[in-house]
């Protein structure tokens, strides 16, 4: 039995049965890190002496003694957080964000920060100041983006679980990718307060794990409103492992045909149909449906979604946060020009430059209010199909994990991996991206499900039956 390669349930219940030490946990993960890490670059900090520090043998919460990851994003007392950004290097917080407290309270332990797109911006983490995260699966291959660190360090057993974002696919789509579970929760259900933000009415906050039982687990920890948090409402949270041995006989599953067009790889959508055949023999009523809108998604993301970049990133420019990289400046406007210049790297100045000109006068009804009213649309489709359905299923990404460097110099091209995420976001849904299987090149899969919002539950307990069906 090799002890990094356990699920957060199995170490639980390891801990319990007294069959193994939280130290040796450790111990097995800090050999697997050395191992794996230089090949995979999915840590980009490493704080196993922190995770020793930290193990608690009388803790009774419901992660006591987990080893986890960050991705490095999360705002970690005295911890260097760079959003993998050249302008923040150096940085360390002097607080942590509220969901790591949580983490801890509930007694996670840190083994380190993983690799993301420069400040989330990216759908295959090539975009990051420290190198690029390689696929576990294929090493030539990327490991998916934003969350590419966070999902490469699950799927090759380097932490029990990760923390992740997802704006627009950020977290489901690097899981995927990977071969990991991800779960997108709820626009406000866990809060984003600490987490550097991206693109403030998207962002959402969710984990990476082994198994959806752990998801689940790990939601339960952080899920809930914070007063440091407007847009976390004071909604109740679900009890989530609760149900999630429910049988999910008669459930009504829709099927949108629009998330199965030809730009779908046909290896991709066999595994994702033979999925759905699965969760049909479990008793579940498919059904196909229409998501007229789904066409908009894309175009509708990089309108408000580089727009609300801009703004964010308004605040990095040396003076704050970070190094100051400008030599010798004339006055404040050529400081901010230099510390900029050298601080973003070629992704993030295009959105922000693409943000500012659609927020820009004369172009913001044309653009970010035209965008703001088809979001709506979007979201009235979604509300419209789930009268008809209670979930829905369907691919993660249009095809599976792509060579190192084949997109890069297409912008278009890596947008549209994230065209079958991008919409649910948009409206605000939860969503969950579970393994279903390899293509033919041996490269993972993953079955997207949706469901409405604040329905977090009925997702996992879909997810979960799949997952023990399958085994």
């Amino acid at each position: 039995m090799e002890l990094n390669t356990l699920s957060v349930k199995e170490l639980l219940e390891g801990y319990q049965a007294k069959t193994f030490s939280p130290l040796e946990v450790v111990d097995a993960y800090a050999d697997a890190i050395k191992q794996e890490n230089p090949a995979l670059n999915a840590y980009i900090l490493e704080t196993v002496d922190v995770a020793k520090s930290q193990i608690d043998e009388s803790a009774q919460g419901s992660l006591a003694n987990v080893p986890m990851a960050l991705k490095d994003v999360f705002s970690t007392e005295g911890i260097e957080t760079t959003a993998c950004s050249n302008i923040l290097k150096g940085f360390k917080p002097p607080y942590n964000a509220p969901v790591v407290d949580r983490l801890y309270d509930q007694g996670a332990i840190l083994l380190g920060k993983v690799n993301t797109d420069e400040f989330t911006c990216g759908a295959s983490s090539e975009t990051s100041a420290f190198g690029v995260t390689k696929n576990p699966a294929n090493l030539e291959c990327v490991a998916g983006g934003s969350s590419g660190g966070s999902a490469a360090a699950v799927a090759a057993n380097l932490c029990a679980f990760s923390m992740g974002t997802d704006t627009g696919g950020s977290i489901r789509q690097p899981a995927s990718f990977c071969g990991s579970v991800g779960l997108k929760v709820t626009y406000g259900r866990v809060p984003r307060s600490g987490v550097i933000s991206m693109a403030s009415s998207l962002d959402t906050v969710g984990a990476l794990t082994k198994t959806v039982y752990d998801a689940a687990l790990v939601l339960g920890a952080i899920a809930g409103s914070h007063r440091l948090d407007t847009t976390a409402p004071n909604v109740k949270v679900d009890a989530y492992l609760g149900g999630i041995n429910n049988s999910i006989k008669g459930m009504r599953i829709g099927l949108p045909k629009e998330y199965f067009s030809e730009s779908v790889e046909p290896d991709v959508r066999a595994r994702v149909m033979e999925a759905v055949e699965v969760l049909k023999n479990e008793g579940a009523i498919i059904k196909e449906v229409s998501l007229p809108m789904t066409k908009y998604g894309v175009a509708v993301y990089y309108i408000i979604s580089p727009s609300e970049v801009s703004s964010n990133m308004a605040r990095f420019d040396g003076v704050r946060y970070g190094p100051r990289l400008g030599e010798d400046p004339q006055d404040l406007y050529e400081f901010y020009l230099k510390n900029r210049g050298k601080g973003f790297g070629p992704e993030m100045k295009r959105r922000i430059m693409m943000g500012t000109y659609a927020l820009s006068a004369g172009y913001y009804d044309a653009y970010y209010l035209k965008a703001q009213k088809v979001r709506t649309l979007i979201c009235q489709d979604f509300e419209q199909v789930f009268e008809e359905v209670d979930v829905l299923a369907a691919p993660v990404s249009p095809f599976p994990a792509f060579k190192i460097g084949a997109k890069s110099d297409d912008p278009v091209a890596m947008y549209n991996a994230d065209a079958l995420t991008i919409p649910s976001a948009i409206a605000g849904l939860p969503g969950l991206s579970v393994p279903c299987g390899n293509t033919t090149d041996g490269l993972p899969v993953g079955l997207q499900l949706m469901s409405p919002q604040w329905s977090e539950a009925k997702l996992l307990n879909v997810g979960h039956a799949y997952e023990m069906a399958g085994r």
